[in-house]
């Protein structure tokens, strides 16, 4: 008889997503706080309690999966409009921070080369938690944070890699090989990001199947992060790429009922994954106190606590001081229009929240390195003063910020005003290609004319009880308005390519006109 234990810590552990997850709702906090305190206990378990960390598991197969998945789901025009501080914070913060906690882990006795990985393993922040604690900011700020989060795990990663090297012997530091692996890093991650998006999108012409092109869209994101490593380059950023291409070519070429399974596939995916790797980081704990011998759980405990701090102040200085040099050095017209002030820019500073990635690079790193048992716990420490201390206290900043109002209602409204006159416009020749007579026209325009009138006045009854059993579900009622929504999702994607509304505005009208689409082309149920 084979061994359930693998069964077991699967079924405790998805058990234990669902169940945290609806605490977190219930108490109405972020869901990474509750999954995350709620994985300790875990790990005293007879099933889990000697679950071996597994950061290839983390770095390989959760990494890819999740920041695809955000990728595909942010605004490429915020984050176009907010390179630069993009830039800043996914560089020159993750490398400000790494340096600054460097120079604390040495004055409190680590080697050097140990420092910068204890730098470069706390310096990233965490897309997943960013997007689950920080959710309810305006797009700006909230895009302008995932973006920073998305791609500064590359960041990380390339100083990750070249310190621990150094400390293991492998190799000593140059500037030189520093600039080149950063440029490989960058320049050859987006670069496998652009190929493997062009080639998800012949392989899903190709395939021509909603569950074909499911499966290509699983596949997509690892092949883009292997492609990446394989040649030494960033498979974060390779997966970023291709995700935000795909997010802009997909409207065009991916169909209805793809596009609908396919988001519900990755809605069920990224939340299972997302649950899991907070709990795999309660999990850790008991074996991150257990495997402590450097020094005492006393002066480990102060130390995380000094290093988190170091963490958190980096930050608040670094988005309090950047943004006074760039408007010293850009005084473009422009660039005045999208200055913020002091208080909106406190949410941003105080976001800084570190996750699963983190801890996944500590525990990579060899057993046989001096240092690495403080790391580990280090890190685990500044995870939890992030999440906690700042994830909790994040609503109270928001409401004192005062942030002001992003205008995606309006752009939302603009954007089905503009898809239903395209459709009401293209009715007549629409019709008469598809042969369909004078009677059911008149109830489709008579349907879009309301429509209209609701979004000009918007606290009117959403629609005429009259007008809906009129409507009937005639069949060619449904062949017209199932070939206008093919014209007004076209009017939509115009304005998204001309930056008159945004990636978010997009995917939810997509997405219902996805659903119309989908309940008009069903086949209609055989008469008994």
């Amino acid at each position: 008889m084979q061994d359930p234990h693998v069964l077991q810590v699967l079924v405790v552990i998805g058990c234990a997503v669902i169940a945290l997850s609806r605490l977190a709702s219930w108490l109405r906090i972020a869901s990474p706080i509750v999954l995350l305190l709620g994985g300790v206990p875990l790990a005293f378990l007879p099933w889990t309690s000697d679950v071996p960390p597994a950061p290839e598991l983390v770095l390989l197969v959760f990494l890819p999966a999740l920041l695809y998945w955000e990728s595909l789901t942010t605004s490429l025009r915020e984050i176009r409009q907010n390179l630069r501080v993009v830039v800043l914070s996914a560089v020159g913060l993750v490398l400000a921070t790494a340096a600054v906690v460097a120079v604390v882990g040495h004055a409190l006795g680590l080697s050097w080369p140990i420092a910068w990985v204890l730098g470069a393993v706390v310096a990233p922040t965490d897309a997943t938690a960013v997007a689950a604690v920080a959710g309810r900011m305006p797009r700006r700020t909230l895009t302008t944070m995932r973006a920073e989060s998305l791609i500064n795990d590359g960041t990380a990663l390339v100083v990750f890699a070249l310190a621990l090297s150094v400390a293991v012997g492998e190799q000593t530091f140059s500037w030189a090989s520093a600039i080149g692996a950063f440029a490989l890093s960058y320049i050859g991650g987006a670069a496998a990001g652009l190929l493997v998006a062009w080639l998800a999108v012949q392989a899903r012409k190709l395939a021509r199947d909603p569950i074909r092109e499911a499966a290509v869209s699983l596949l997509t994101p690892f092949v883009a992060f292997l492609l990446a490593e394989e040649i030494h380059a960033s498979g974060v950023l390779a997966v970023v790429v291709c995700g935000l291409t795909l997010s802009q070519v997909g409207p065009r070429v991916i169909g209805a009922r793809t596009r609908l399974l396919t988001e519900a596939f990755w809605r069920v995916t990224t939340f299972v994954l997302n649950g899991t790797l907070f709990v795999l980081v309660g999990l850790q704990l008991r074996g991150a106190v257990e495997g402590l011998q450097s020094t005492s759980m006393a002066g480990a405990a102060m130390q995380a606590l000094l290093i988190s701090a170091v963490v958190i102040g980096t930050r608040v200085l670094w988005i309090n001081t950047t943004p006074y040099i760039i408007r010293a050095l850009d005084r473009r017209p422009q660039q005045r229009l999208r200055r913020v002030g002091f208080r909106q820019r406190q949410p941003m500073a105080w976001a800084g929240f570190r996750g699963g990635v983190s801890l996944a690079a500590a525990l990579a790193i060899p057993h046989d390195v001096p240092g690495r048992d403080l790391v580990v716990l280090i890190t685990f420490g500044v995870i939890l003063v992030t999440l906690l201390v700042q994830g909790l206290t994040l609503p109270a900043v928001l409401r004192w910020a005062r942030l002001p109002d992003d205008g995606i209602a309006d752009e939302q409204a603009l954007a089905e005003r503009i898809s239903t006159e395209a459709g009401l416009s293209a009715l007549p020749a629409t019709a008469e290609r598809l042969g369909i007579g004078p009677a059911v026209v008149d109830r489709v325009r008579a349907d879009y004319e309301e429509h209209l009138h609701v979004l000009a006045n918007p606290l009117m009854p959403t629609d005429d009880p009259a007008l809906a059993a009129e409507r009937g579900e005639h069949a060619d009622d449904q062949r017209l308005r199932a070939a206008l929504i093919t014209v007004k999702r076209a009017a939509v994607v115009r304005l998204r390519d001309a930056r008159k509304i945004d990636d978010i505005v997009l995917r939810r009208l997509q997405t219902r006109l996805d659903a119309e689409e989908v309940r008009l082309s069903a086949p209609s149920p055989e008469p008994d």
